[in-house]
């Protein structure tokens, strides 16, 4: 296939082979030409390509569950189906620290390693709120990691406690935060930023807090909503800013496309990209974003068949086990309206396309290696499989 590429009839993709099999950095503008002039096969060679050099046939997964604190907020996001209005509260919910523990505790005796938490953003969800649960989360459950909150909530936080990034970025890991995820960013650019996402913390701000976030010598993740009224330029200006700043600091883990999915929003109206265009956003992410040692499939929001099938374009990871009920994307009108999936769930899913399952924590560090490991579905116990850790 390398052959057939390096005889492509167009120079440029000659061009943008050598580069990626030589393993150069390709340019913004040769990232374009992916997006626009190439064909998905010849994108799908190259960024495959990529991810067997980095993991082979790996593919990874954790044992998580995710908390959102509430679905209220003070920001009207046109993209956004989960969010209610404070005048429309009585159609969310809002959680209380008590409830956000039973949930926790929920979870107790059974080997999750991750517990995520997002949510909307309203006045009582604080700094003290934060520091009191990510406190007695960490007391209760001193090997589960925190990851939470995205800079769009930690930006809020911090204005109405009066204190700066650097002081509430540390606040937050004295707490007991030990990563964040990559919400929140949408896109970058200003142009499209100020219109679907007009009052939250701008591009800049939402880099910026991960950049404190990593001089602290912690992860985070990153993501991009995509397939609304962005255009190509608008997600490699994005993807240059992200390549900029794992440039500078390394702190990035994964980079997980978003789909923009259109129901019940203010973006209705928009028809969704289709599943060839996720399959090129995923490959053209993985080839341009060189400095990631990831790139990942959020299952629930593209369904479990894409999620296979982006494993040739490639993606590495397809997050987790979600045990739980999730419903940012469910709400927007996703495939998957029960996010939820076991290990044996997970397992097969991978192995059905012929890649080789990898359980990790947070930090990438391998848990389990499912490569050789048979085991039948009435063995699982509340969908989670009973195995000793394989510690590498």
């Amino acid at each position: 296939m390398e052959n057939i590429l390096m005889h492509s009839a167009a120079v440029e993709m000659q061009q943008i082979a050598k580069k990626v099999f030589a393993g150069e950095r390709i340019s913004d503008e040769e990232c374009m030409y992916l997006y626009k002039d190439a064909s998905l096969s010849e994108v799908g060679v190259l960024a495959n390509h990529i991810r067997e050099k980095k993991h082979g046939t790996k593919t990874y997964f954790n044992r998580n569950f995710h908390i959102e604190p509430t679905n209220v907020c003070l920001y009207t996001c046109t993209f956004c189906s989960y969010s209610r209005l404070i005048k429309k509260r009585d159609q969310g919910w809002e959680y209380s620290h008590e409830e956000i523990m039973d949930l926790v505790k929920k979870y107790d005796g059974e080997p999750v390693t991750e517990v995520h938490i997002v949510g909307g953003v309203l006045p009582q969800y604080d700094l003290a709120f934060y520091q009191k649960l990510f406190s007695e989360i960490r007391s209760h459950r001193p090997d589960l990691h925190i990851k939470a909150l995205t800079p769009v909530e930690y930006h809020y936080v911090f204005k109405k406690a009066k204190v700066s990034y650097e002081e509430g970025m540390k606040l937050m890991l004295e707490a007991g935060l030990d990563s964040m995820p990559g919400g929140g960013a949408e896109i970058f650019h200003p142009e499209v930023r100020d219109e679907i996402a007009g009052g939250k913390c701008s591009g800049e701000e939402w880099l910026r807090i991960h950049e404190i976030w990593h001089e602290l010598g912690k992860r985070s993740n990153a993501t991009m909503l995509y397939g609304h009224i962005e255009k190509m330029e608008h997600r490699v200006d994005h993807m240059r800013k992200l390549r900029d700043l794992q440039d500078k600091t390394g702190g990035f883990q994964t980079f997980i496309p978003l789909k923009f999915r259109n129901k019940d929003n203010q973006l209705s109206h928009l028809e969704e990209v289709n599943i060839l265009d996720d399959l090129r956003n995923y490959a053209v992410s993985r080839i341009y974003l060189d400095n990631f040692d990831h790139i990942k499939a959020y299952w629930p929001m593209i369904s479990r068949q894409t999620a296979q099938l982006s494993l040739a374009y490639g993606v590495d990871d397809i997050d987790g086990t979600i045990d739980d009920t999730t419903k940012i994307y469910s709400m927007s009108g996703s495939e998957e309206q029960t996010p939820a999936m076991s290990t044996y769930d997970l397992v097969n899913l991978i192995k059905k396309v012929g890649k080789h399952p990898i359980e990790r924590d947070t930090l990438y560090n391998v848990i389990q290696d499912f490569e050789n490991v048979e085991f039948e579905e009435d063995k699982l116990y509340k969908g989670y499989l009973s195995l000793p850790v394989v510690n590498n």
